[in-house]
């Protein structure tokens, strides 16, 4: 068998014509998940991308590998001292490795080890081509890597390969000469005015008001090329914003199109299995974060899953059980007659990909470290969200949502449904107790982060913030911070 991974950064699935979006952004792909199966409830278990490629690869939660930040500790996987042997347990893990001793020749086409410094991404691939820009590839930069090694290599027999597109990730960078494919489009209409009114009263990294980041990360380069606004004033901006997003969809399906046409051409896209995922969404002012991935929140932990893999999936199936991407590697491994992993806590879902009824789990729970400290609980038609540090945001320390009727996050239940909250974190608190019980190290590395100085990426940056807040008369804002902080100091969050 031939296999194909498309591993499309910071795609989330509702900005996809198949999962049903009123733009047709993903012609590509779309045709891909009509000849398969479609997964409508699929979460990477540690947000944003290097946590989450963490989890995935070695189908193990972030709070065992400890691997959930961005820097830090907590950004490297745990060391395992006197015991490890000639190799560490987590090196004989990933499912690339159990892959390529199944007899797959492996091979990955992305920058990602270099960008985070996570070398064990490498581990098990048998080819490894760095496209060498750190995540800041678009997909006329990606694909030639990819297409020349397809057409070499397409006719072999049992080969892995793994494409990784960056063009959904901020900045917006598809090349001004491509067009704007949604021009005359409306954007999505959950954005109402009431909402952006909202928003612009909060503050943080990529909110309305900053939608960028912190100001000074502002380059010339992002002012110059002017796909995205650098604040959302008005609906004309939210609509020139989004049309950014989907254009770089657009853009990447076109290039998957060619990989596509390739395989075609070469006589075995009939016989290659193809798989399309992602480490993360992008809130898209949900949160008050606009393009980024800041929350363990429905949007940034659900990712799109389509699966098409001859001779197994009925065509056009969907599928909606709650699963983890630490879920996918023991169902490869069972797709292609391998050895899943004891140390792995994924679990397969085999059946579900043959169209059959599958139940999936119970609940699930999603963490993020990286921009701010939270856990969420996702379970029936809720989402808890749980925040120990809200990096530089006024988030409540609990938020409760009814995904199924408000997916876009609008309306806390917190305050109106605390028996939900409680089963919520109840549920928070027996996952936590359970997986630490299980861990060889006795610190859950949320408190590292924390006890570390907070989320990375707003780690420090306080000071700074406040003094550009007050420059801009958001004394509110500023003084909001700084009571936050104090208070976690004292002691009293």
């Amino acid at each position: 068998m031939r296999i194909l991974y498309l591993d499309c950064d910071t795609l989330r699935p509702d900005h996809l014509s198949c999962y049903g979006y009123p733009r047709d952004t993903s012609p590509n792909i779309d045709e891909i998940a009509s000849q398969g199966v479609r997964f409508t409830n699929y979460y990477a278990s540690d947000a944003p991308c290097l946590p989450s490629r963490c989890a995935l690869m070695h189908s193990l939660f972030g709070i065992l590998t400890g691997v959930v930040g961005h820097g830090g500790t907590a950004a490297d996987l745990r060391l395992e001292g006197a015991s490890r042997g000639f190799a560490s347990s987590l090196a004989r893990a990933p499912w690339v490795k159990r892959l390529q001793d199944a007899g797959y020749y492996t091979v990955t086409v992305s920058p990602f080890a270099e960008r985070h410094g996570a070398w064990w991404f490498y581990n098990g691939f048998c080819e490894m081509i760095n496209t060498g820009k750190r995540g800041h590839e678009r997909a006329d930069e990606v694909a030639p890597y990819a297409l020349d090694w397809l057409e070499r290599n397409a006719r072999k027999d049992n080969w892995f390969l793994h494409v990784n597109f960056w063009d959904p990730h901020t900045p917006y960078r598809t090349p001004v000469e491509y067009g704007n494919p949604f021009e005359d489009v409306s954007p999505p209409s959950w954005h109402t005015d009431e909402i952006l009114e909202k928003n612009r009263q909060h503050y943080g990294a990529h909110s309305a008001l900053d939608t960028v980041g912190f100001p000074w990360e502002v380059s010339e380069r992002i002012k110059r090329e002017g796909r995205i606004p650098l604040e959302i004033k008005s609906q004309t901006d939210y609509k020139r914003w989004i049309d950014g997003y989907d254009t770089g969809i657009h853009y990447m399906d076109y290039y998957i199109g060619q990989i596509l046409e390739t395989l075609d051409r070469q006589g075995v896209l009939d016989d290659t299995a193809i798989i399309v995922s992602s480490d993360h969404g992008e809130n898209q002012g949900e949160l008050n974060v606009y393009g980024d991935h800041q929350t363990a929140d429905y949007i940034t932990n659900r990712v799109p899953l389509i699966i098409r893999w001859p001779g197994v999936t009925p065509g056009g199936v969907v599928q909606d059980a709650l699963l983890y991407n630490i879920d996918f590697a023991p169902t490869l491994m069972e797709l292609v007659g391998g050895e899943a992993s004891r140390e792995w806590e994924g679990i397969s879902f085999l059946d579900a990909i043959r169209g059959e009824p599958f139940e999936g789990r119970e609940y699930l729970v999603v963490s993020q470290c990286a921009w701010t400290c939270q856990r969420a609980v996702r379970w029936r038609d809720y989402i808890c969200i749980r925040t120990y540090h809200e990096g530089l945001r006024d988030y409540p320390p609990v938020m409760l949502f009814d995904v199924s009727m408000d997916p876009h996050e609008t309306n806390d239940l917190a305050s109106s449904m605390p028996h939900i909250v409680n089963e919520g974190l109840a549920l928070l608190e027996k996952w936590t107790a359970e997986k630490m019980l299980h861990s060889r190290y006795k610190e859950d590395p949320l408190w590292t982060v924390i006890r570390e100085g907070g989320p990375f990426h707003t780690r420090g940056c306080a000071e700074r913030y406040c003094q550009y807040l007050r420059e801009n008369g958001r004394e509110l804002h500023a003084r909001d911070i700084e009571i936050r902080s104090s208070a976690r100091n004292d002691g009293r969050q």
